[in-house]
């Protein structure tokens, strides 16, 4: 390595350590992050340039080969950042004219498509509790309720008795942002909530009189952790992926309702999402499960042209 890159590294690892007090293991980060544009550099060019030499192009040449390499955009962001810091250190220090790293832009994180249950696997878990005990006929309408309405499980818990209007089939959630909206009940939801509240013991409560509709057997309203145990326990019990939390059935809701035709702005309603780009994730996995019937389906859909 030329020693006026080396020892520009050298004054940066420095000033790091003595000014800014940065820790070891920051400081080795910086290091490898340096040294590797320094082996890009090698590679490309055959050369190390002075840092006042290095372009914005040269830069986005390496981030290009960062990404074909198939480094995670996280990884690639936490590099520029490296970068941005030494250049503006040797923009400073007189040795480079100005930041090449700071027109770049950090690329855009993958969001993961959202684990859903299939129809079979939905119609499974919401068959598992018992509808003969209080407690039964309790999960079952909670697991009616979030598939149904595809509510957050944090609006289920906060549901009151005058939230409901089970003749029409409605009910008022709270979400985020205290906003509230009108969710749509179906047949089967609207059936267990009304086994349920035939079954629901009177306690003298708080939960109870102001209206909570999902108690505990103490006469307590129920948590967001209380609807996670309950459903692993129904997960094991049905053998189902025990990565499925509450927020799986949302997901299956969404899901489910696109791949049946419903229009991607009336499932930002329902889920009363603000911005339309978060419904937006669901016509990925829509269209992901599209694709794989393609090519389980069609008989040039695989192999050799």
């Amino acid at each position: 390595m030329p020693a006026d890159f080396e020892s520009a590294i050298a004054r940066f690892l420095r000033y790091l350590k003595n000014e800014r007090n940065a820790s070891e293991l920051t400081i080795k980060s910086y290091r490898e992050d340096l040294t590797i544009l320094n082996g890009y550099f090698l590679e490309t060019v055959g050369r190390s340039p002075d840092p006042g030499n290095i372009s914005p192009l040269d830069l986005r040449g390496y981030v290009a080969a960062l990404h074909e390499a198939g480094y995670a955009p996280t990884s690639i962001s936490r590099r520029l950042a490296s970068l941005r810091s030494f250049f503006k250190f040797a923009q400073r220090e007189g040795l480079a004219d100005s930041n090449p790293a700071k027109p770049l832009r950090n690329p855009r994180k993958q969001r993961k498509l959202p684990h859903f249950l299939t129809n079979e696997e939905i119609g499974r878990l919401l068959a598992a509790p018992k509808k003969t005990a209080a407690m039964g006929l309790r999960d079952a309408a909670i697991l009616e309720t979030l598939y149904s309405a595809g509510l957050r499980v944090s609006e289920l818990v906060g549901i009151n008795l005058n939230d409901l209007d089970l003749e029409d089939g409605l009910v008022r959630v709270r979400g985020k942002g205290k906003k509230e909206r009108l969710a749509p009940l179906g047949s089967y939801a609207v059936k267990a909530l009304q086994r349920w509240l035939s079954r629901r013991t009177p306690h003298d409560s708080e939960n109870v009189k102001a209206g909570a509709v999902f108690l505990n057997k103490f006469g307590k309203r129920l948590t967001t952790r209380s609807i996670g145990r309950m459903l692993e326990k129904y997960l094991k019990q049905t053998g189902l992926d025990l990565r499925t939390s509450p927020h799986t059935l949302r997901h299956s809701f969404a899901t489910h309702l696109l791949n049946g035709g419903a229009d991607i702005r009336s499932v930002q309603e329902l889920l009363g999402h603000k911005s339309l780009v978060t419904t937006q994730i669901y016509t990925h996995v829509s269209t992901a499960g599209l694709k794989q019937a393609y090519e389980k389906a069609h008989p040039r859909a695989r192999g050799a042209g």
